[in-house]
């Protein structure tokens, strides 16, 4: 009796830990039959708008006549997010070394907390920081050509965003690292600041790769904060200085109601979202060979 009852708890178990696995596929399936089901309506097996959608300079759904070149939307997602990641980077991985190596405990114990802070505000608090702050105190008055809407602003505080992933993701890499590669180090006569940037660094580098793509792909799905301080301007440029506008930026600006439900404008939606989609897709499967080159390497 007791045999038969746990047999019927292991299959309940079993039963309950697939089903949990399965709703995740199911929802990453349903997200993608969306996409793409959506996008087939807007691009309505026509070549010539598929041709344009690929390769077109000029993002202009809502005008007549329209254009739907997407270029201008990756080129101003890229220019946030590289300037996020530039930003962002020398920032958290210097941190992640001071709380791993130099750190005492105390410090550590209470700085940590108070960086993953800034993970909990809100993306929309972050927006009007950049545009009632970060562009005329800081920017404007050193570079008086920056609008009021621009990238730089956007790429700034979607790098301080980041800076929590960064940083958190890195320090535990480093942690990682066993404690016997630090003393044989030291036993060399190494310093401190050797032992952290030539011996824990390399041996970690897996882990901050993973950290760095990580927030790549958290700047580039970026929504509120970027449509407030980047604004709504699709242009091809690298001026950090000027409107841009992002793949998320469009998405929100069609999404708030405007536009007639099924008409080709709000169809272009889903064909933005089925492009973005791809890019992060893209982004983890150049990570995910990147990390397995750096575990076969270090292993």
């Amino acid at each position: 009796m007791l045999s038969t009852l746990g047999r019927f708890k292991e299959r309940t178990i079993h039963a309950a830990l697939f089903l949990s696995a399965a709703v995740s596929v199911a929802t990453t399936a349903g997200i993608i039959w969306v996409l793409v089901y959506e996008s087939a309506f807007f691009f309505r097996c026509d070549w010539s708008l598929l041709t344009e959608f690929l390769t077109g300079t000029e993002w202009t759904p809502l005008y007549a006549p329209p254009h739907f070149g997407v270029l201008p939307l990756i080129c101003g997602t890229f220019l946030i997010a590289g300037g996020a990641l530039l930003m962002a980077l020398p920032i958290g991985l210097a941190t992640a070394v001071f709380l791993s190596e130099y750190a005492p405990s105390s410090v550590r114990s209470v700085l940590k907390p108070l960086l993953e802070i800034l993970a909990g505000i809100p993306t929309v608090v972050y927006g009007y920081f950049a545009l009632t702050f970060v562009t005329p105190l800081v920017l404007q008055p050193l570079f008086p050509n920056t609008e009021v809407f621009n990238a730089a602003s956007a790429a700034l505080v979607v790098g301080v965003m980041i800076i929590p992933t960064i940083s958190s993701l890195c320090d535990d890499a480093l942690r990682a690292v066993p404690r016997s590669l630090r003393e044989a180090a030291y036993a060399l006569s190494a310093t401190k600041l050797e032992v952290s940037t030539r011996i824990v660094l390399p041996a970690a580098l897996s882990g901050v790769m993973a950290a760095v793509l990580l927030g790549l792909a958290r700047a580039t799905g970026e929504t509120m904060a970027v449509a407030i301080a980047a604004g709504m301007t699709p242009k091809m440029t690298l001026n950090p200085f000027v409107s841009v506008q992002t793949l998320t930026g469009y998405m929100v600006q069609v999404s708030q109601g405007d536009t007639p439900a099924g008409s080709i404008a709000y169809q272009s939606i889903f064909a933005v979202g089925l492009t973005l989609f791809t890019i992060t897709l893209a982004i983890n499967l150049i990570a995910h060979r990147v990390l397995r080159g750096f575990r076969e390497a270090y292993e």
